[in-house]
């Protein structure tokens, strides 16, 4: 059986009950929290004081192991009332480290990450945050879990697959913000400007920025509905972002499905066309997300709060159009995304250039909208079934609800000025097929190209 540093953490064990060892479930436990206020809260409420009556980590779990977490929880709150640590936190606690780093890959998705430094949103909450760019996706990933940096820019399946153990041992992580939605193209090269029909592509090598990435899941579906196998008809490859220009250039791919600015690049350097936004296969689809793991999550729930505080504020800011071209200026230099202002620009307004001599105007080509949808997360993980990269049961629920934090979110949005939702999971359709999170095993079933 696996287990985790925070004996109140219950939530990845594989045995029943709640995190606070009081309810039969962690359904009963949030029906029983949402009385005296948020779950997540009291969660971290719990754990931070446990573990300062208790500094050791073997004493700490000697006395639960002696007495239960729940006659533990029931002892302390005696002596320490829980309710109003739990109180106090919700009013906001003071950070307990304000120097950080954040890793990002310079692309659009990591926006409110990126411009909340030069334009103030981290100083605002006490924070001074260094934003550092990183090469690719396997690099922010073991930065992060190695605490080189205190929280990251990830794809949104990055957390999924840490907290699964998928490609890596399982660290619990969370994602407690999306960073943004849509934000993504399929890029050809120019040779390819008459072969429009996917149907045609077999043969042809395409790149995506990571195995565990929206990209990769959204190339795949859009191959497969036009009949191809993406591991059997073509070859798709991981290439970091900052590298796909110049392979397509160099002719060592024919496309890629990328994070943006790398398909507006590719049009102004002239070496490719937009053959389709991802939007126009799933509109308002999850891209990247602001990432932690959950031991920092836990043990700087200050730190914690004023920096996704500052991430929602930054989201909240960039969602409005008229920002957009402030925000290219901010974000366009070259210790953050190294682009033209022209380029960032074409991306965050919408209104750009097709690569085939044609101009397009979408104001939602890329959006910003933190809300971390648990049915977002359901569906990654249906992909990540579907192909194989996750074997046997799945409790889709339980891991996305463990993973993408919606119930931080809907706190923060309230407060940045946003209305979050009143649910934490929707329908939506994929290539106008329609999906219910409550039924993935039979989603995961209906498709007649997958592995296993």
């Amino acid at each position: 059986m696996t287990t985790f540093d925070d004996p109140f953490d219950a939530r990845y064990r594989l045995t029943p009950g709640c995190s606070c060892g009081r309810h039969g479930s962690e359904a009963e436990h949030a029906a029983a929290s949402a009385v005296s206020g948020d779950a997540q809260t009291s969660r971290v409420v719990e754990s931070a004081v446990m573990r300062a009556l208790f500094p050791e980590d073997a004493t700490r779990r000697a006395f639960l192991t002696a007495v239960g977490a729940g006659t533990a929880i029931a002892a302390v709150n005696a002596l320490f009332p829980l309710a109003t640590a739990t109180d106090v936190f919700a009013q906001g606690l003071k950070p307990e480290k304000t120097d950080l780093k954040v890793g990002f890959i310079p692309i659009t998705c990591a926006t409110p990450i990126i411009m909340a430094a030069p334009m103030g949103f981290y100083e605002k909450q006490g924070l001074k945050v260094e934003v550092v760019k990183t090469a690719g996706w396997a690099v922010i990933r073991d930065k992060a879990i190695n605490k080189e940096y205190d929280a990251a820019h990830m794809l949104s399946p990055m957390p999924l697959a840490i907290s699964m153990g998928v490609g890596s041992n399982p660290i619990p992580w969370s994602a407690p913000a999306i960073e943004n939605i849509n934000g993504q193209a399929i890029t050809l090269a120019m040779k390819h400007k008459d072969k429009r029909d996917p149907k045609s592509w077999a043969g042809m090598k395409f790149a995506v920025p990571f195995d565990y990435s929206m990209h990769n899941y959204l190339l795949r579906y859009y191959l497969a509905e036009a009949g191809l196998d993406p591991d059997k008809d073509v070859q798709i490859r991981a290439v970091p972002p900052p590298e796909m220009v110049a392979n397509l250039r160099a002719d060592n791919i024919d496309g890629f499905l990328a994070p943006d600015p790398v398909n507006q690049r590719a049009v102004y350097d002239g070496v490719g066309f937009i053959h389709l936004l991802s939007k126009e296969m799933w509109d308002g689809h999850p891209c990247c997300v602001f990432s932690a793991s959950r031991q920092f999550v836990t043990e700087m729930p200050g730190t914690y709060q004023a920096l996704l505080k500052a991430i929602i504020e930054a989201t909240a800011y960039a969602q409005k159009a008229e920002h957009r071209k402030e925000i290219a200026a901010a974000i366009a230099p070259t210790n953050y995304l190294n682009q033209p202002v022209t380029v960032v620009e074409q991306v965050l307004t919408g209104t750009f250039a097709d690569g085939l001599g044609g101009v397009k105007k979408d104001a939602d080509r890329i959006a910003f909208d933190p809300f971390p949808w648990e049915s977002f997360a359901v569906w990654i993980l249906t992909q990540m079934k579907r192909w194989g990269q996750i074997k046997g049961d799945v409790d889709y629920q339980k891991v996305a609800k463990e993973v993408f934090l919606a119930t931080d979110a809907t706190k923060l949005m309230a407060e940045a000025g946003l209305t979050p939702p009143q649910a934490t999971t929707k329908t939506f359709s994929v290539m106008g097929k329609p999906f219910d999170p409550s039924k993935p095993e039979e989603y995961v079933a209906s498709f007649a190209i997958k592995r296993g």
